[in-house]
């Protein structure tokens, strides 16, 4: 037998070999490309998994930095002059792996602290150590950088985090390439993802109250429940209740606004995670209420 791929038809073929059969001719746009490879996979051609990453990759050529930033509310950062033990212990209740150092503000990043590069700390306990002193550089990109552009620079500069700066250079957020990687292959998901989620931002509770996620935002709460609150000061329904009680609250801590009562059922030292509402007309049965 030959072993001239040539000469026989069960070599196997690459994914981009079948591609190339597949295709009847020349797309002439995109959305052509994409029937094509559609139907190509409606063919056998192509498997599910594969079409979804070409389609992906496809997409991503639309779409900008601010499309998939983490935004400035959702970012856990350290300051720069925090100590080591502080530090560790945000590492541990955060499961990241890397985090923005900042100076005065958000708006002065100045660095990347890598979670792996704190054991320098443990493992020569004799020397000072400070995270100012183990941060690494940090690169900042335009809300509007195309996310092909940034999976190139994150490629070449051997990065994985990017702090992403507004018109006026204040800091929107962060991008990593995970979720530049996510609008390729899907939501990529760990077990601290698992942890965090709950099934809804907004849901009810067998008494009547509702359980809603923080970082919901103040348009979607009030959408939902038909209210009126501003958002002109915060953007998440967590920050609304934060700028109310003016501090960061305590699990169980709770106000009343216009009629509502908000209660803080988890919160840990960084930030309020969920809250426990319920409407004026069943306030009569929450517990401590007046009356």
């Amino acid at each position: 037998m030959s072993d001239d791929p040539s000469s026989t038809g069960s070599q196997p073929r690459s994914w981009l070999e079948r591609i190339s059969q597949a295709l009847s001719g020349e797309p002439r746009n995109r959305d052509d490309l994409i029937e094509e490879l559609r139907a190509a996979k409606d063919n056998g051609l192509l498997d599910n998994n594969t079409l979804t990453m070409l389609e992906g990759t496809l997409s991503m050529l639309d779409k900008l930095v601010m499309d998939v930033m983490v935004p400035r509310a959702k970012m856990v950062a350290l300051s720069i002059d925090c100590d080591v033990p502080a530090a560790l212990k945000l590492v541990v209740e955060s499961g990241h792996s890397r985090f923005p150092l900042f100076g005065e503000s958000l708006d002065d990043i100045q660095g990347i602290l890598l979670a792996k590069d704190l054991l320098k700390c443990f493992a020569a306990p004799e020397l000072p150590c400070s995270l100012a002193a183990l941060k690494r550089p940090v690169s900042l990109v335009p809300e509007t950088k195309r996310l092909d552009l940034l999976l190139t620079d994150f490629r070449s500069k051997r990065q994985h985090m990017a702090i992403v700066v507004d018109e006026y250079g204040g800091t929107a957020g962060l991008v990593t390439i995970e979720d530049v990687l996510e609008e390729i292959v899907g939501e990529i998901d760990d077990e601290h993802d698992a942890e965090d989620r709950i099934e809804a931002p907004i849901q009810q509770a067998p008494d009547g109250s509702w359980q809603v996620q923080a970082l919901a935002s103040i348009n979607d709460f009030n959408r939902h429940f038909g209210t009126q609150f501003s958002d002109a000061e915060s953007d998440t329904i967590g920050g609304l209740v934060m700028h109310s009680i003016g501090h960061l609250p305590e699990t169980g801590a709770s106000i009343e606004l216009t009629g509502w009562r908000f209660e803080v059922a988890r919160a840990d030292s960084r930030r309020v995670h969920v809250l426990r509402v319920r409407p004026p007309e069943i306030q009569a049965g929450w517990p401590g209420a007046a009356g």
